[in-house]
């Protein structure tokens, strides 16, 4: 991971593509937020809602890189680390859900939970390919790939989780499901928050 923070390519850090590629990703993630976030709590589902939050997250994401965009290395990274944390407290609530909706044994709406995840889908793929480019670089850049990437994966695991809660009429696809994007979230936060501490040890060293 942190031969990543050292790309023989990298993309200009004030590049204004990749600024505007941001503020396009940061309107798609907030709007989605709220749509999906609605949906999740009217069908009672821990699996949109876990989507929903990350959403929001990854809005939260873009917003940060956009603030530190053309900083120094050391700020990127220390804004890499916020985020692996923040991804991290997202996986540990997602996974918590979960269990309180198998506990209760509540059904989630299984046309909601496709429909909505399909919509979502669409959404995370257009930002996907929006920063397919920009995707190499430092922690603070891979972060952002990473969001969208796990996105795009999650939307096609709650689209399966709907059919499935259709097919069997109980909710376990749908925690199933949620334990999973925790799991997934928990993962990447990890890796960011690798590369990020490599990166700032480096700086060190270069300063000393």
């Amino acid at each position: 991971m942190a031969g990543c923070a050292h790309d023989p390519n990298p993309v200009p850090a004030d590049d204004t593509r990749y600024r505007r590629a941001l503020i396009t990703v940061l309107l798609i993630n907030a709007g989605m937020f709220a749509v999906e976030g609605t949906a999740g709590l009217l069908g009672s589902s821990v699996a949109l809602q876990a989507d929903a939050l990350d959403f929001l997250g990854d809005a939260a994401t873009y917003a940060i890189s956009l603030a530190v965009l053309g900083l120094a290395l050391k700020w990127r990274a220390q804004a890499a680390l916020l985020k692996g944390a923040t991804m991290a407290i997202f996986g540990i609530w997602v996974i918590a859900a979960a269990g309180y909706y198998t506990f209760t044994g509540e059904t989630p709406s299984a046309p909601l939970m496709s429909g909505i995840g399909l919509a979502a889908l669409v959404a995370n793929l257009t930002s996907a390919f929006v920063l397919f480019r920009f995707r190499a670089g430092d922690s603070n850049r891979r972060s952002v790939w990473l969001c969208t990437r796990n996105d795009a994966i999650s939307n096609v695991a709650v689209i399966v989780a709907g059919a499935a809660v259709f097919a069997t009429n109980t909710g376990w696809p749908d925690a199933l499901v949620g334990v999973a994007m925790g799991c997934l979230a928990l993962h990447s936060a990890y890796q960011i928050m690798v590369q990020a501490r490599s990166e700032l040890s480096t700086v060190s060293a270069g300063a000393a």
